[in-house]
């Protein structure tokens, strides 16, 4: 059901309370033809869109992502035939100022739903520390690597802000679709007390932590860090692939053994190289914390709640937590 077939306006999904790799792939990339069904076509911009749009639109919605699996998000370059499967289909979800080409493809595109994850939630800006790290050593002259005036787009990775875009998608998909709107609002309470129940796990979880300090390749965790009262220190900024400083590096050595940091933490769609330089020389181990950008045969789980729950274990690990 697309636009010139049913004049009705939303965001979409699809089902699956645990996503089978299968399934992620065929609904991450160019497998599937958006438009071209007689459910309700969505298109989501990545992963995190597309776990949400699956779940909520449960059996009514038809989603393709426009990220393959393994493909690193920020990187991605909108095709001629992606385009024109966006302008098919009937709504798109998607995370503004998280992909350039997918905010212009959007923008420029006659789909009459387009729902901007990042308007259902607050957004805030984040450096390479976030969470009010106090100790006295803290000196971060001259570690700004550009990225601190941005807003942090990383939101799926709290689980509180997570369930607040999701109720805004699950309202989006009622008013579309009013024929549907029981379901969408039963999948969207579903899912909003898993993710109650993953929030309930991380304070939990990490409330005996030994250490608030972890150290990520990443700046990714901000708003993880602020949840649950921790620091990270990113050795990068909001950019994966962006080369820390010397200066920056030997900062982070510093840190590392003032606040018993243990662990490096690097991610699974970014090379791991930065991550275990910086190990070796501090004397640290290595350890994955995925940002859930894309589930590939690395990912510790199967979906984004798998996967939720291996990052809690590795932190709990890393932090000393019982």
């Amino acid at each position: 059901m697309n636009v010139r077939r049913r004049l009705i306006s939303a965001a979409a999904a699809t089902a699956a309370t645990a996503l089978g790799l299968a399934t992620l792939t065929a609904c991450g990339g160019d497998t599937a033809a958006a438009g071209d069904t007689d459910e309700f076509d969505v298109v989501a911009s990545f992963y995190p869109m597309a776990f949400l749009a699956e779940r909520i639109g449960g059996d009514h919605a038809h989603v393709t992502s426009l990220t393959q699996p393994g493909q690193e998000p920020h990187d991605l370059e909108i095709s001629a035939k992606q385009t024109a499967r966006l302008q098919d289909s009937d709504a798109v979800l998607y995370l503004k100022n998280l992909q350039p080409s997918v905010d212009d493809a959007v923008a420029q595109s006659g789909v009459r739903t387009k729902i901007d994850a990042a308007s259902l939630t607050s957004l805030e800006k984040h450096g390479n520390e976030v969470g009010g790290h106090a100790a006295e050593h803290d000196d971060h002259e001259g570690s700004d690597d550009g990225e601190s005036s941005g807003l942090d787009p990383h939101i799926w990775l709290d689980p509180v802000r997570y369930a607040q875009v999701a109720e805004g998608v699950g309202a989006a998909f009622a008013k579309a679709d009013p024929g549907h709107a029981a379901d969408y609002r039963k999948n969207t309470a579903d899912l909003v007390r898993q993710l109650d129940a993953l929030d309930t796990e991380f304070r939990t979880g990490l409330a005996t932590a030994r250490s608030k300090v972890f150290l990520t390749t990443h700046a990714a965790f901000g708003y993880l860090a602020e949840r649950y009262g921790l620091t990270e220190e990113a050795i990068n900024g909001l950019d994966p692939e962006s080369e820390p400083s010397a200066a920056r590096v030997k900062e982070l050595e510093k840190l590392a053994k003032a606040d018993g940091v243990t662990t490096v933490f690097y991610e699974t769609l970014v090379s791991d190289k930065t991550a275990k330089t910086v190990a070796k020389d501090a004397g640290l181990r290595t350890d994955v914390l995925d940002p859930i950008e894309g589930i590939t045969k690395k990912s510790r789980g199967q979906d984004y709640l798998q996967v939720m729950r291996a990052n809690l274990t590795a932190l709990k690990t890393a932090l000393g937590a019982k």
